[in-house]
């Protein structure tokens, strides 16, 4: 990862430092007049054409109408996480050449420079431009350089800048041939949501375009690409272009993958269910509910909670609520019987471990043995249909180095995956499984995972999604809490607050369209399967922090799966599969009178 700017946090020292070499002339010293003959070799500096011959890092760049310095459009980039947003392209040059790159720029810590000019790479910046500020810097190229890269970028943490009337002005170089079409095109790893693909390069190519089924779906920089959002059982086409300069070359000979059939298989929920947490071992100030008293709405019933003896034992129990904290509590044996009849009526109920007292960490596999046999106690002891992961607090958090997702090597994390594994290959296809996390623990990876690349950073961020990828095969239902949440930046790269439809359409979307994990595009999160997506709200203002009305939570089910009460943010989908909400709870929905419940049967004509 570039880092030829300042550290995260500025200090006066360093900006005082930086405003001196800067006035000395150092990085931004004006550059000479070009020669008559030189010409603006840039394409589309100005932006009018949108992003047309540039590429912007984690998707950072949009194309505004204001500010611009001239014309009507503008680049706007914002860094993401360990994204810096750096919007580029590569130019024809000839060796042995000087040029001047100049560019008119608005922010803070915004930067402008060249790669590979064969020769010392250049660049240039400012510290605080709050008008258009022009950056100017000169490079000569090497005796065998004929492509350079220009590029912007701003800085880890910082908002988003602006830039116009980028141009590279030198003598042309010659003129690029396309690329000849890629070759050797074939299919890797494909789940019941995406295919993975990889390819043989094109000499001269700087990209390659993916299409599936003859539209284009991903632009890369590599050759290997996976392509998600895809739909299970599903037969699909996929080719590859290359791309430079001069254009797109033909695409490659088609190659064909099916996704596999998916996770939940067998699992029996109707097509938009109503999930909601009983308070089965504890009570709180919404009353004890009997399981026979559970209302109809309800399709998944989750038990609160299956907790551990210590922290690192896995070994998980449960129990119903104590008589002398909860007067009406029912027996074992009519608490089993009425799981019974739930199940008869086409019900699923199932143990949900954790919970916000309930810390769970698999540190040794002695720990995630304990806990199959312990969790396969409970589930047979009671007849139950499945698990619920609900880990929080401390329960998950990456090591410092594990910084993929797709391969994580965290003792807690690797245990945890082959633990469910476990269960779900002794319970069989019918074993349902449902995880609900905390937006810290999914959405936020899309700014930062872990510890981070240099470390630092809370271990926490992102920490569920290799779990939910490594499971997604096998998974039923991911419901995360959007509540007790902090502000989260969406795929718009803007922080979206709880409470409204927004933060539901917001989130929700990322779980359902994917994305780059702290902003890498190689280490994209595939989207899930909209089946296996619920959204998670609170069912009251005594429930938890996030309360939506009852008009809030139609309007993100209308944007997601309708595409209509959307407000600014844009989903990149439309999925009328989705398969519903999860609440906590269905105790706290009984206090309120059935309100969340009910406008879920509204909503979905239950």
């Amino acid at each position: 990862m570039e880092r030829t700017g300042p550290p995260a946090r500025f200090t006066g020292l360093l900006a005082a430092f930086s405003a001196a070499l800067l006035a000395a002339g150092g990085l931004a010293a004006t550059a000479p007049s070009a020669a008559a003959a030189d010409s603006d070799l840039a394409r589309n500096g100005g932006f009018e054409a949108g992003l047309d011959g540039w590429s912007c890092t984690g998707g950072s760049g949009a194309i505004v109408s204001t500010p611009s310095h001239s014309g009507t459009s503008a680049l706007k980039a914002t860094p993401a996480g360990s994204d810096n947003a750096k919007c580029s392209q590569s130019v024809t040059v000839k060796p042995d050449s000087t040029y001047t790159l100049s560019a008119w720029v608005q922010g803070s810590y915004v930067y402008l420079g060249a790669d590979g000019t064969g020769t010392t790479d250049v660049s240039t910046w400012t510290q605080s431009a709050a008008g258009w500020q022009q950056l100017t810097t000169t490079f000569k190229t090497g005796p065998s350089t004929t492509s350079v890269t220009v590029y912007t970028h701003g800085w880890y943490g910082t908002p988003a800048y602006y830039a116009d009337d980028l141009t590279l002005v030198g003598p042309g170089g010659d003129p690029v041939a396309l690329p000849a079409a890629p070759t050797g095109l074939k299919t890797g790893t494909t789940t019941a949501s995406s295919v993975a693909l990889s390819w043989t390069g094109s000499t001269g190519a700087t990209g390659y375009n993916v299409y599936q089924g003859g539209t284009k779906v991903l632009s890369v920089t590599g050759t290997s690409a996976t392509v998600t959002g895809l739909a299970a059982s599903t037969a699909y086409s996929f080719q590859v272009a290359a791309a430079n300069s001069a254009g797109e070359s033909a695409k490659s000979a088609a190659v064909s993958a099916t996704t596999t059939a998916g996770g939940g298989g067998g699992s029996g929920l109707p097509t938009h269910a109503l999930v909601g947490y009983l308070h089965s071992s504890f009570a709180n100030g919404s009353g004890y509910t009997r399981m026979a008293d559970v209302p109809d709405s309800w399709d998944v019933i989750d038990l609160a909670f299956g907790e551990p003896t210590s922290v690192t034992s896995g070994d998980i129990r449960f129990s119903l609520c104590p008589i002398a904290e909860c007067p009406n509590v029912e027996s074992v044996a009519e608490f089993k019987a009425a799981i019974k009849a739930k199940q008869a009526a086409g019900k699923k109920v199932l143990i949900s471990i954790g919970g916000q007292n309930g810390q769970v960490q698999l540190s040794t596999t002695a720990a995630r043995d304990t806990f199959v046999s312990s969790v396969s106690k409970i589930i047979d002891e009671y007849g139950l249909d499945g698990l619920d992961i609900d880990f929080e607090g401390h329960s998950l958090s990456l090591n410092t180095g594990d910084t993929d997702f797709r391969n994580p090597t965290t003792p807690v994390i690797v245990n945890l995956i082959s633990a469910v594994k476990t269960l779900k290959a002794k319970y069989g296809d019918k074993f349902v499984l449902t995880m609900a996390p905390e937006t810290f623990f999914v959405q936020l990876g899309y700014q930062y995972y872990g510890s981070g690349p240099w470390g630092g950073q809370d271990p926490r961020a992102g920490a569920y999604l290799p779990v939910v990828h490594a499971l997604r095969d096998d998974l039923t239902l991911l419901h995360v809490q959007d509540y007790n949440s902090g502000s989260i930046m969406g795929l718009d790269n803007q922080y979206h607050s709880m409470g409204g439809a927004d933060f539901h359409i917001a989130m929700t979307d990322m779980l359902l369209a994917g994305f780059p994990v702290a902003g890498d595009q190689t280490k994209v999160f595939p989207g899930l399967r909209p089946d296996q997506v619920s959204i998670g709200l609170p069912a009251s203002t005594q429930a938890g922090n996030g309360y939506t009305t009852p008009a809030e939570v139609t309007k993100a089910l209308n944007c997601l799966t309708k595409r209509t009460d959307c407000g600014s943010y844009a989903t990149h989908g439309t999925w009328p599969g989705l398969r519903g909400l999860m609440t906590w709870s269905i105790n706290w929905d009984r206090f309120n009178n059935g309100e969340f419940s009910k406008n879920f049967d509204a909503y979905f004509g239950s």
